[in-house]
């Protein structure tokens, strides 16, 4: 053999072992790859590079999900694929529709994305579509988000994440929670409403190396959220429907939950909360004419008639139109009028029950002859707008509805039964018939109760191997309907009630405000104190009652939106104390929309014999609120806190509500630390600051 034969052969020897391993390697990359239980997600520079590299073909998407018997991560990169981007309305927004195909078969995955520039954050929704003629596979396991969060530290990641609505001083208490291996934080809402009693859907991602991120689900049903240790120093969010194993039929459609998530930077996690806050502000709230100003001042008609009045059951038409007259005679005008539960046929009288009537959609004509159209023009003519409330979810037996439309109803065999919103008809229906009402009546905002456990009723009528589809048509049908009475009514808004507060998500606070944020008990004012201070770490917007007009009562009730539960026929309040809770209410709203800050950490805050303060602070102008409150049983007559946000360099007047008094500090030492004192227990201190002049 001569030397270049030699040669040629031992070469191809080499290339064939080379490729050999080459082949190796790549079948171990890839199958490593496919071992993934999530995307792994860094905090980005760019959110628009963001999408366009996650969601790119040949990527593991941040989303998953079973399909037949496989996990969407052994094939999801296989799928065709197409991303597109879509005219956004938003000059600081983006939009892309990224569609995954199965090759063979019939199923489309639609992911719609949009990204905020300004607010470095994103959000997307998927559709499950069925393009073939036969039934598609099961679907379930949907995970619409489905990522990991990397640390370089040791230390765990945490979660910080209120508490559910459960009528309790412990409404939205804010708790962090260490996520570890031996301790994973799983949490679903109770009942099938999104904010109910043990779960609230809002989350900051708290990383050991300061790479976070903040997320809300929008999905008004039963979802669920898990915190893992997947690996060292790793932890995986996922979270979707907590119920669903379906098949879609040709030509079918489905969505699922809404996920937001927004990315930030730093140790303080409070950066995290004012970002989100501004997040929802400006891309999550509902806004007239393409602008929001403020969550109103409400007023009701001297609620609390004697027993057994319960309600507005013993309200008339004379007695509400002399108290819009009285409001406007005392100079205490709220912006809005609010009539609640037991304006309906068989709600009124000594013998009637506002709650077992909820069906009868039509005026009690014994008490209001001429509709619910008089007061709504009382309204008008002193400036004020009238909202009403209804309840159209819920039917009680025996009810016009129940008679009229049995074939619409879902029942569990009790006195209730759940209006099938993902009936179309149904919701068409409903749709025409209190947009009708409303236009006929005056009715400027709508008020919306939901006062039972859907859960168990969409259960009971999914079909078989269809688990879930009851309760998305539902979802779905809730939003619909809003959607109607918004475009319909451009300058309405929604309050957002189930017993309280028991139906906050994305999706909501989108289209409506929790006027009425908890049914725990009326005019208790420290528990007001305790729903503010965690709900202000999410969202800007919301309200409560408020029944005294006295400094503890007003501080304790005041946030970016309140009732006045005014007795305008006793002498519980004076008129002066009420025209300068009034002013004052106004004059500071405004804060409620800036950055807030907790002033006495994340504790146990319900009790008795607490100190409880907080801060919110305008950037623009470098002005703030502080609220403080020495409750009933603590013995320290003063509290030191550290002021935040505001300018080492700057000196600045601090100016007491409660007594007048003025002093200027320097912004290094506030700082550090305000001793803000209260010499009386159950006392309640608004301190008011502003750069010197």
């Amino acid at each position: 053999m001569n030397f270049a034969n030699f040669v040629e052969k031992e070469k191809l020897k080499y290339m064939k072992y080379l490729k050999l391993l080459i082949a190796t390697l790549s079948i171990f990359f890839s199958a490593n790859a496919f071992c993934q239980t999530s995307q792994q997600i860094s905090v980005p520079k760019d959110v628009e590079k963001w999408i366009t590299s996650t969601f790119a073909k040949g990527k593991l998407p941040p989303f998953s999900f079973v399909y037949g018997d496989q996990n969407s991560k052994e094939f999801i990169r296989r799928w065709r694929h197409s991303i597109q981007k879509v005219e956004s309305q938003s000059e600081d927004a983006v939009k892309y529709i990224v569609t995954y195909s199965e090759p063979k078969g019939g199923l489309k995955v639609d992911c719609h994305i949009e990204g905020f520039k300004d607010d470095n954050a994103a959000e997307w929704l998927l559709y499950f579509s069925n393009t073939a003629k036969e039934n598609s596979q099961q679907i379930k396991q949907v995970k619409v988000i489905d990522y990991t969060l990397k640390s370089q530290s040791e230390e765990p990641f945490e979660v910080l994440n209120p508490d559910g609505n459960s009528h309790s001083r412990t409404d939205f208490h804010p708790r962090i929670y260490p996520i570890t291996a031996e301790k994973p934080l799983h949490k679903e809402p109770a009942n099938g409403r999104s904010s109910d009693t043990s779960a609230f859907p809002f989350f900051n991602l708290i990383s050991p190396d300061g790479n976070d991120i903040v997320a809300t689900i929008g999905w008004t049903g039963t979802w669920e959220a898990n915190f893992t240790v997947s690996a060292a120093k790793q932890v995986r969010f996922s979270s979707g429907m907590k119920n669903m194993d379906l098949h879609l039929l040709p030509n079918e459609s489905i969505r699922t939950p809404r996920i937001a998530i927004l990315f930030w930077q730093g140790e303080d996690y409070m950066i995290g909360q004012n970002s989100f806050r501004r997040f929802i502000k400006d891309h999550h709230t509902h806004k007239v004419d393409d602008k929001f100003g403020h969550t109103p001042l409400c007023g009701g008609f001297d609620w609390g008639d004697p027993a057994p009045c319960n309600e507005y059951g013993c309200l008339t038409e004379e007695l509400a139109v002399a108290l819009v007259k009285r409001y406007k005679m005392f100079g205490i005008l709220p912006e809005v009028f609010w009539l609640d539960a037991g304006w309906y046929e068989g709600s009124g009288g000594i013998n009637g029950t506002w709650w077992n009537t909820v069906g009868n959609w039509k005026v009690d004509k014994e008490r209001f002859p001429q509709g619910l159209k008089p007061i709504a023009e009382a309204a008008h003519r002193v400036g004020s707008k009238f909202m009403v409330w209804f309840e159209p979810e819920r039917v009680y037996q025996g009810t016009i509805m129940e008679r009229e439309h049995p074939q619409w109803l879902l029942r569990d065999g009790s006195a209730n039964s759940l209006f099938d919103l993902g009936n179309a008809e149904a919701n068409e229906w409903l749709c025409k018939y209190i947009g009708d009402f409303i236009e006929q009546n005056g009715i400027d905002y709508y008020r919306q109760d939901f006062n039972m456990a859907a859960a168990h009723y969409w259960a009971k009528y999914d079909e078989p191997k269809r688990i879930g589809m009851k309760e998305i048509r539902y979802v779905e049908g809730l939003y619909k309907y809003w959607d109607y009475l918004l475009e319909r009514f451009p300058q309405m808004i929604i309050d957002n009630c189930a017993s309280g507060g028991r139906r906050i998500d994305l999706e909501t606070t989108s289209r409506s405000i929790p006027l009425w944020r908890t049914d725990y008990q009326y005019g208790e004012p420290n528990g007001y104190q305790c729903h503010t201070y965690g709900l202000n770490f999410f969202l800007p917007y919301h309200g409560t009652g408020l029944y005294g007009a006295d400094s503890y009562n007003f501080l304790s009730s005041m946030s970016s939106a309140t009732v006045m539960n005014w007795e305008l026929l006793s002498q519980r309040n004076s008129i002066p104390e009420m025209q300068k809770v009034i002013a004052k209410f106004k004059q500071i709203r405004p804060y409620y929309m800036e950055d807030y800050y907790p002033l006495t950490g994340i504790t146990e805050n319900t009790g008795e014999d607490v100190w409880l303060a907080y801060q919110l602070h305008r950037q623009t102008d470098d002005t703030g609120i502080i609220i403080a409150f020495r409750r009933a049983a603590n013995i320290q007559e003063s509290i030191e806190v550290s002021l935040r946000a505001i300018d080492n360099e700057k000196n600045y007047t601090l100016t007491s509500y409660t007594d007048g008094t003025t002093k200027t500090l320097n912004g290094a030492e506030l700082k550090k630390v305000l001793k803000i004192e209260l010499k009386l227990p159950r006392s309640a201190t608004l301190i008011e600051y502003a750069p010197a002049k």
